[in-house]
């Protein structure tokens, strides 16, 4: 009896230590999210490549209802666009129907279209940061009890590439991350949180589910960390005491999506699995793995240094299963086999996509270019910066009190540094520098000089007349 009300009462003193916790740690979290969004907003925005101007046009031409633009359309929308400061419409090309699309992938401008519409295009990149930042600080604490969440947090944000991604709102690529960083982080509260009532766990799973549709719609590539996501389900359901009707409503919805995306392909650009990038505009070939892996690596360790906290981690979760995973005490090693498979996990979503851009021949060609090229190169790796966060997050609630603020303070002066530098690169250049994935360059002549709306820069030539476009569109390099 004595022994039961014991152990009765530790149960309530750590649940009210925790909930004491929580407070402190949600402000610490809030005020590491706002320092990331001053850094960002008191930066004043520059145009570094074509591909502002690709994505720019889309926006705009959403707001005004359209995905596709008539010859008229086209140029309409290029002189509005050269009116107010920009380069006009680049990277755009014309289907076999005559009428005009971008290239680029088509979800990004439907989660920035209200933002611009209200006059904050600055603000999409930032609230879908939020979002990532909530859910990862959901996950992580559950997994890695307290100070985890606070910790995946501050890592998401330290990164010179979030940083950088995050201040180009006229970019998908911090979006696209931040909803990669939100499924994971969702998933892994959904999977983890047993005791949890089964409507939450439902809910939280398939918001998260969606978050990974979202962020393939913004760019198709991400397709691969949804497999990864559905196949740790998949093999973790029984792990994770989630009942089989859960799961499929969380893959129903995926199905839903999927249908959906092919429709939306066979009906805007003519195929199922077809793009708005003409056909072997972008190549994948293993003869660029080896030049991809001399010179990628300083790039990326340069913009993202929790990398090494990352690696750290996986080494010694690995270490620690081999000491723990197979002792008697129940306790240990159930907690290492739980670290080992929630880090199998985010490494798998993480290798698979740096894996499928270490074949990529644009970044090869790019990238040996040295440090002037790294915020052109590094965007298709900054999507897996959400598994990381959390992959170092592990290492850092392992590490004594004293020194994760230290290494967090270090990752971060390297991270502001790397944003700086990243900031300007591509400012001024000339013709075949930067570009898109098509390995497109900038028109001659780019030059630096705020602009008006979202600060593009002003325009290099004159806009289309009246008469409309044949051909490729003018400001394509």
């Amino acid at each position: 009896m004595n022994v039961t009300a014991t152990a009765a009462v530790g149960l309530r003193d750590r649940v009210t230590s925790r909930a004491r916790a929580l407070p402190l740690e949600v402000v610490v979290a809030v005020l590491i999210f706002a320092a990331f969004c001053a850094l960002v907003l008191v930066k004043s925005p520059q145009t570094l490549e074509p591909d502002d101007s690709a994505y720019r046009a889309s926006i705009v031409a959403l707001t005004h209802g359209h995905m596709v633009l008539t010859n008229a359309q086209y140029s309409a929308l290029n002189r509005e666009l050269a009116a107010s400061g920009g380069q006009g419409i680049m990277q755009w090309h014309q289907l076999a129907s005559g009428k005009w699309i971008s290239e680029k992938n088509p979800g990004y401008p439907f989660f920035a279209m209200v933002f611009y519409l209200l006059g904050v295009l600055r603000v999409t990149p930032l609230f879908w940061g939020a979002i990532a930042c909530l859910a990862l600080f959901a996950g992580a604490r559950r997994w890695l009890g307290r100070g985890g969440g606070v910790w995946a947090v501050a890592l998401y944000c330290s990164s010179g590439a979030a940083l950088v991604f995050a201040w180009r709102a006229t970019m998908p690529t911090f979006t696209d991350a931040s909803l990669i960083a939100a499924g994971a982080g969702g998933l892994l509260w959904a999977m983890l949180a047993r005791d949890a009532a089964g409507r939450r766990r439902l809910v939280a799973g398939l918001l998260a589910m969606l978050a990974f549709a979202g962020a393939v719609f913004i760019r198709y590539t991400n397709v691969v960390e949804l497999a990864v996501a559905i196949a740790a389900v998949l093999a973790a359901r029984r792990a994770a005491r989630l009942p089989w009707r859960t799961v499929a409503v969380w893959l129903g919805a995926v199905a839903v999506f999927a249908a959906a995306l092919l429709a939306f392909n066979q009906l805007v650009y003519g195929g199922a699995t077809a793009t708005g990038y003409s056909a072997g505009e972008i190549t994948f070939s293993p003869s660029a793995i080896l030049p991809n892996l001399q010179h990628m690596p300083a790039h990326l360790l340069g913009s993202m240094p929790m990398l090494v906290l990352a690696v750290a981690a996986l080494g010694w979760i690995v270490v620690r299963l081999a000491r723990k995973g197979w002792t008697t005490d129940a306790a240990a090693s159930s907690a290492a086999r739980r670290d080992v498979l929630v880090a199998a996990a985010l490494a798998a979503g993480w290798v698979a996509m740096w894996a499928l851009y270490s074949a990529y021949t644009w970044t090869e060609q790019m990238g040996g270019q040295g440090a002037s090229q790294t915020v052109h190169v590094i965007r298709f790796y900054v999507p897996v910066i959400g598994l990381i966060a959390l992959l170092g997050a592990w290492l850092l609630s392992r590490l004594p009190k004293w020194l994760p603020p230290a290494v967090l303070a270090t990752v971060v002066v390297l991270g502001v540094l790397s944003f700086q530098t990243m900031a300007t690169q591509g400012i001024g250049m000339g013709a075949g520098q930067g570009g898109g994935p098509g390995g497109q360059g900038a028109p001659p002549d780019m030059r630096s000089a705020p602009g008006g709306s979202g600060g593009q820069q002003p325009p290099t030539g004159q806009p289309p007349s009246g008469q409309p476009p044949s051909g490729q569109p003018p400001s394509v390099g």
